[in-house]
């Protein structure tokens, strides 16, 4: 499976040109793996959005954790997973233990799986993430430890990606690879 990371700080124009790129491989066959939980009322709006700018025929599997089972159960060729960033935080608060090493560890080891289960499939993977290296300095512990573990998954990742795309002010551009166009 071919991997596509689509980066980019946030309302970059993400997951708009991630949906662009999966539409055209797959028309109305794409799997998206949806990592949000809608806990709050933002959220809830955020992932209402998520579901109006998609393809009604696109199935989507729910993973707010272990996306990578998701990925390897997808129907379809062309996977979207929206979006590692979200997928991060929520392996980093499910674990009991609290430490920048337990962060990174769980975080990479679920980018890891994804990698994994990639390879062992056909068709593209489209991973959107967070850019967060170019964004301010978490003013906690716990913003320090996600943003150092986030920013080594996304190179993992980017490292293992046949394209990598990042979206400024709704622009692709293009880090790696030919790029996918949308």
């Amino acid at each position: 499976m071919l991997i596509t990371l689509v980066t980019g700080g946030a309302r970059s124009g993400k997951s708009s040109y991630a949906q662009a790129v999966a539409e055209q491989l797959g028309g109305d066959c794409v799997t998206v793996v949806a990592t949000a939980r809608g806990e709050d009322d933002d959220m809830r709006t955020r992932i209402a959005r998520h579901r109006e700018e998609r393809r009604a025929a696109w199935e989507v599997i729910e993973a707010p954790l272990e996306a990578e089972r998701a990925v390897a159960g997808a129907h379809n060729d062309v996977v979207l997973l929206d979006c590692l960033t979200v997928l991060a935080s929520n392996v980093m608060l499910s674990r009991s233990e609290r430490s920048g090493r337990a962060a990174d560890e769980a975080i990479a080891a679920q980018a890891r799986a994804i990698i994994d289960i990639a390879g062992r499939r056909r068709g593209t993977l489209i991973v959107v993430t967070n850019e967060v290296g170019s964004s301010i300095h978490p003013a906690t512990e716990l913003g320090r430890w996600y943003q150092d573990a986030l920013g080594r998954a996304n190179a993992l990742v980017a490292r293992h990606a046949t394209n990598v795309v990042m979206m400024v002010c709704g622009m692709p551009l293009v880090l790696k690879g030919a790029g996918p166009s949308a």
